[in-house]
Order: C-alpha cells, then structure tokens, then sequence
C-alpha cells in the first residue's frame, strides 16, 4: 500500500490510535478515510478498518462486506493479499449472526487465499484466525494446519 495515500495515512493514524488505546479517535479516523476515499480499492480500504469498531454484528457484516465487494472491482494483483483477511472477517461476521453455513465457506476461502499473503507478522495474524475460526466452526483444525504448512 502507497503510505502516502491520504485515506491509507488516516488508517495509518487510526490503527495508532488504537493501539494507544483510543478507540473513539481510531474509529473517527477510519469513517474519516471512508468519507474521503475516492475509488473502490480507498473505500475497500477504509470499510476493512470501519468493520473493526462497530458495536453490532449487522454492522460489521455491513462493513465487512463493504471491504470486499469493493477489493472485488480492484485489479486483483492489487488486493490479492488482501483476501484472506477480508473473507476471515466476513466470514466472522456472519459466525456472530448464526450462519454458521456461510461462515464457514467465507472461512474456507480465507484458507485459499493464505497462499497469496507473503510470510511474515501480517500472514502470521491471519493464519492464526483462520485456524482459530476453522476450529470454532469444525471443531478440529488439524488438517487445515497441515495444508497451510504445506503450501508455503
């Protein structure tokens, strides 16, 4: 992501500030960057970063899907490595809503779309909620460990 993009700088600053703590701040900035984000790989963007401070779980599949349904109208080299993220929070949505039907495909395309997040801290959060989802959801993530080490 450019670090100068003015919509991914007010999520730059909104993550800060919720790391410091400052939820409220945080949540301002990412609506910020949503108001003012002018394309669909912007609002993907920001809509990821809204869907982490919303209170109900309508709202959070709202954004949620928000996220994705723009990343779909992105070129997808651009947001490729986005995927997995973004079908691991849909998918968590829907869990907290009681379909556990489409959670659990959202779940399984976070998993195919692992492979496209290079290694590191980022895929490391990620592989960590796709086998924490895969387990609440099947029970047994063991195989689903086994593909994922077998893929990198």
């Amino acid at each position: 992501m450019d670090p100068t993009n003015p919509v991914v700088k007010l999520c730059v600053e909104g993550m800060e500030a919720e790391a410091n703590g400052n939820n409220v701040q945080a949540h301002a900035l990412f609506l910020n960057a949503w108001k003012h984000s002018t394309d669909d790989f912007e609002r993907c963007i920001a809509a990821h970063y809204v869907a982490r401070h919303t209170t109900c779980p309508a709202d959070s599949l709202h954004w949620n899907q928000k996220a994705l349904d723009h990343a779909a109208r992105v070129e997808f080299d651009k947001v490729s490595e986005l995927y997995a993220s973004l079908h691991l929070n849909v998918g968590k949505s829907h869990e907290d809503l009681g379909n556990l039907q489409t959670a659990k495909r959202h779940y399984g395309m976070a998993f195919d779309a692992l492979t496209r997040v290079p290694s590191g801290g980022y895929r490391e959060i990620v592989q960590d909620g796709i086998e924490r989802a895969l387990n609440r959801v099947n029970g047994s993530v063991e195989p689903c460990v086994k593909l994922i080490t077998n893929k990198q």
